[in-house]
């Protein structure tokens, strides 16, 4: 149960991430050299990629529960249900928020669902072929290809040809390498959380990797003095989420490894206490908050004419309403219900 309610305030942290980044997106503000600026900066593409690691976990423990009373290949087409039932759901919910990682969700449970039962160790392999194949792909195929980055919009997407290589290639958070943070999350999740000397094993070495990689990406940008003209070069020097270098994806898996096994640490301490009870109950609607944080908050600042031209303040001063409401709600709803309105459906829809 601490393990659980570790996950779900991890799983909090990683969606109100999420708001801040979405909301600085679309309200659009512009990057400047304040320390708000660089704080929210950091969020981007890490809280998305603690969300998907935690995906893997949940599947991970679902998987163990159903497989004391089921057959294997059973409990492989439950999570291939799923699979199909975000996907589509993510697909119907892209023309509104075309960075939705919904749809990308499906795929990645597919792939769970092909690897569920494989050994520590080859799930370790699996999370590498995913990042190598991903820089295979960059060396052969363009990866700005159907991208007008300028607008974040991806021209061809509904094409067949362009939706296969957003899927698969280049779009906000494609399979290759994406998915190698849900095997990642299915690895970890069999690991012992709950152990102290691991725990301390862990955050040691996943903070170690951390500083001397983005120490090290920093110095070399410093020592080459790279400008806006070294585009390319800049890209491959740093850790940024697009395109999603090996450097980013050890980078975002070293901070998840940080912030999940740190809640764990604190519900061992204080799951009890009100602050702590209140994320983890945010943590079980997730998923409805992912949803309503675009069709409810940005609707909200549509119609209140805030989608452009804002400052970092105002961004982040909205993204706080948007997720001080939602520990509001998430309590008054799980007074009465014993899960959110979108988890619920899920549940009988893949039932």
């Amino acid at each position: 149960m601490t393990r659980l309610v570790g996950i779900d305030v991890a799983r909090a942290l990683a969606l109100f991430g999420m708001v801040i980044v979405n909301f600085k997106l679309v309200m659009g503000v512009q990057e400047d050299d304040s320390a708000l600026y660089y704080i929210t900066s950091l969020l981007e593409g890490r809280a998305s990629a603690l969300f998907v690691i935690l995906a893997g976990v949940g599947l991970r423990f679902m998987a163990t529960h159903d497989a004391q009373t089921r057959r294997l290949p059973l409990v492989r087409w439950q999570i291939f249900k799923r699979a199909i039932v975000l996907f589509g759901i993510g697909l119907a919910y892209t023309p509104i928020w075309p960075a939705d990682i919904l749809h990308f969700y499906g795929l990645y449970f597919v792939v769970a669902a092909c690897v569920i039962s494989f050994s520590n160790r080859s799930l370790l392999w699996v999370c590498a072929g995913l990042i190598v194949g991903f820089v295979l792909l960059l060396s052969l195929l363009n990866y700005e290809q159907g991208w007008n980055f300028e607008r974040l919009v991806y021209k061809d997407m509904w094409s067949w040809q362009g939706m296969f290589r957003h899927l698969l290639f280049n779009g906000f958070h494609p399979v290759l390498p994406w998915a190698a943070f849900l095997v990642f999350g299915i690895w970890l999740a069999r690991q012992p959380l709950l152990d102290k000397s691991f725990q301390h094993a862990a955050c040691k070495r996943a903070l170690t990797i951390l500083i001397l990689m983005e120490t090290t990406l920093w110095l070399l940008r410093s020592w080459l003095e790279l400008d806006n003209t070294d585009k390319d070069l800049s890209v491959l020097l740093s850790s940024q989420m697009m395109p999603p270098l090996p450097t980013y994806m050890v980078s975002a898996s070293c901070s998840a490894i940080l912030v999940l096994i740190g809640c764990i640490w604190i519900a061992q301490k204080c799951r009890q206490h009100r602050v702590f009870k209140h994320l983890a109950q945010v943590g079980r609607l997730s998923l409805t908050f992912y949803v309503a944080h675009v069709l409810i908050g940005m609707g909200t600042l549509e119609a209140l004419n805030m989608l452009g031209g804002q400052t970092i303040e105002t961004a982040i001063l909205c993204a706080a309403i948007f997720c001080l409401a939602a520990v509001l709600v998430s309590t008054l709803w799980l007074a009465k219900f014993k899960a959110g309105p979108l988890e619920a459906l899920f549940r009988v829809i893949t039932k």
